[in-house]
């Protein structure tokens, strides 16, 4: 069972974005009088519905990236399947809400609408603003409200399904116990300078024994033979010709960059009126208070009230008081867009200027680069019909400005073409007599690839790797010995055995969770130590050092503590979203195989289109 699975049993559509849902590009176009991708039962799939999901789809995913994606991209994903799917399970639900005789009356629809805030006026629901709200959208009232009675519908079929799911106490006691239960723990390390005597080098016999039990060491990965061209801005940035005008042009439109007026370090206190801004400062004034004091009365730290460095543009109506304030002074108070302001100045950064001759080499370095790429660009569909023409790397290299190389590639190969994402990921993927492309690199530049061949996993002859099977084995006897005498020191160690009467240096943990942390040890020490009896006494393996650990107490999860209980009921409460979603999903599956559905893929692929 999942650990936490956020219930969706509730309602699957959100009367208050309805409206939102039907704006933005797709919810137009379709010639004809097509309204319907298909039905459902007995319910249409409306053309209306799959647009409208389709763009909810598209715009969660845009929000998630940061930016708005292409419908191609959203088809890549698969989100108009999504939406497809939604769709046509939330008309499977209506159908079987109105097979099994369920609905709701005016007096429920109408509460559902005066409780959307986009009908609201000045005092409630607003006929007026809900009447013109529909029309702007394209709906009409009876086909808004026919949803929403739906929508009602189905969360009354669903909570049906749902709501007679028990919480299970018992799953979630015997969880929390085993989750907050702690232990307290001695513990100490025992490194190399515990050893009374060095550890010897490896003889022939030992290498060729050590060689042979671990040959994975010594086997170098599967590597691709790879010959590849590549033309990047950097091989050609010196061909560029910039022109003087080019660079003067640059450096106006950017003028702001490299002519900056006097700006002032300010902080902004706002008030919620201007009596109790002119109050504050007067008690500064007075020495009553500090403006540190004034922010901590406010529930603020400096640094919420920080605005950086300004110009005294940027401050408005402070700003001339402001610039002629002395480093720390308050002044105040003044309008601001958030309300009356106090303002303290912390320093003066003087103007700057940066002279068009100081600027040039770098605007002609920016220009050259984007010339060199606009370059490569052009150069592209040519290399393109050379490759469809036949023309092998060398010949690429030989006709054109790409650079031929060779590489022994491995995905731990990142040096040279192998830092770009994209030759590592082409060049995993490159199979032998691929036709060749033109991919695109990070920096603008381009490349193409061929395989000629695959060299396998290969074993290492010890010869070649005699010195680092010597280390390894060394290292291997080296920790050998240190757990062998962690072992002799933990046969001495009982319950109330001091650990520096054996020349250890002791640590203790109290209270460790199963979650908890113990920085220096390995990975497997909680799976270990909860494992442990009160008393045991364990040698732990942690690579190149041993830990020798004493269990001392047990603490059972204290059931009457807040934040146990607050865990517990938050464990029963997930245990339980997730046993009602999976009763859910079976209901919903069951009611989808026994009811007819028929799409009309060619409508759906007109609606599509309009995305496009």
């Amino acid at each position: 069972m999942a650990e936490k699975k956020k219930p969706r049993y509730g309602a699957w559509v959100i009367v208050g974005v309805i409206l939102l849902g039907l704006a933005g590009f797709g919810t137009g176009g379709l010639s004809g009088n097509i309204r319907s991708i298909g039905t459902v039962g007995d319910k249409d799939v409306t053309v209306t519905d799959y647009q409208r999901a389709l763009n909810e789809q598209i715009r969660a995913l845009s929000a998630q990236f940061g930016t708005q994606i292409s419908f191609q991209q959203a088809q890549a994903f698969g989100l108009d399947q999504v939406a497809l799917n939604q769709v046509v399970l939330l008309r499977t639900l209506d159908n079987e809400a109105d097979n099994l005789g369920i609905s709701v009356g005016d007096a429920r629809v109408f509460e559902r609408l005066q409780a959307i805030p986009s009908f609201q006026g000045a005092g409630g629901f607003n006929r007026e603003t809900y009447r013109l709200s529909l029309q702007q959208s394209g709906l009409s009232a009876a086909e808004f409200e026919a949803g929403i009675r739906e929508e009602t519908a189905r969360t009354l079929l669903q909570g049906s399904v749902v709501s007679g799911v028990p919480t299970p106490d018992a799953y979630a006691d015997a969880l929390v116990q085993y989750i907050s239960e702690t232990r307290s723990i001695t513990w100490a390390v025992v490194d190399e300078e515990a050893l009374t005597a060095p550890v010897p080098g490896a003889t022939p016999a030992a290498q060729q024994e050590y060689y042979d039990a671990h040959p994975e060491e010594f086997t170098l990965p599967e590597s691709r033979d790879i010959t590849y061209v590549w033309l990047t801005p950097n091989m050609i940035i010196d061909d560029m010709v910039v022109a003087d005008a080019a660079v003067e042009q640059l450096y106006n439109q950017r003028i702001a960059e490299f002519v900056q007026p006097e700006r002032r370090l300010v902080e902004r206190l706002v008030y919620l009126d201007q009596d109790r801004a002119a109050d504050a400062v007067a008690r500064v004034n007075a020495g009553e208070t500090t403006f540190e004091d004034l922010v901590a009365e406010r529930g603020l730290s400096l640094t919420d009230i920080d605005l950086g460095d300004v110009s005294e543009e940027d401050l408005g109506s402070a700003g001339e008081a402001v610039f002629e304030a002395e480093a720390g002074q308050v002044v105040g108070p003044f309008n601001s867009p958030l309300g009356p302001a106090l303002f303290r100045m912390n320093a003066v950064l003087a103007a700057q200027e940066t002279p068009l001759e100081e600027a040039a080499p770098s605007l002609r370095d920016e220009l050259a680069a984007d010339a060199a790429r606009e370059y490569i660009n052009d150069a592209a569909d040519p290399i393109t019909d050379l490759l469809a023409g036949g023309a092998t790397m060398a010949d690429l290299a030989e006709r054109t400005d790409m650079q031929l190389g060779t590489i022994n590639w491995t995905p731990d190969t990142t040096d040279g073409i192998a830092a770009y994402d994209a030759f590592r990921r082409e060049a995993a993927a490159v199979q032998e007599g691929q036709f060749a492309e033109i991919f695109d690199l990070a920096d603008g530049g381009i490349f193409a690839l061929t395989l000629e061949g695959i060299v396998p996993p290969t074993l290492q002859p010890l010869d070649d790797v005699r010195d680092a099977v010597s280390a390894a084995w060394q290292a291997n006897a080296r920790q050998e010995a240190i757990i062998a005498k962690a072992e002799e020191i933990a046969a001495d160690i009982q319950p109330l055995t001091g650990f520096d009467t054996l020349g250890l240096e002791p640590l203790v943990e109290e209270n460790l969770t199963r979650r908890s942390f113990v920085e220096g040890t390995p990975p497997t020490f909680n799976d270990q130590l909860f494992e442990m009896a009160v008393g045991d006494v364990r040698v732990i393996d942690a690579e190149n050092r041993a830990l020798i650990v004493r269990l001392d107490s047990i603490t059972p999860a204290d059931l009457s503590d807040e934040a146990v209980i607050a865990q517990r009921d938050a464990l029963a409460e997930n245990a339980r979203a997730g046993i009602a979603q999976d009763i859910f999903d079976a209901y919903a599956t069951s009611v989808q195989q026994r009811t007819e559905q028929r799409l009309n893929q060619q409508t759906i692929n007109a609606v599509n289109a309009q995305f496009q």
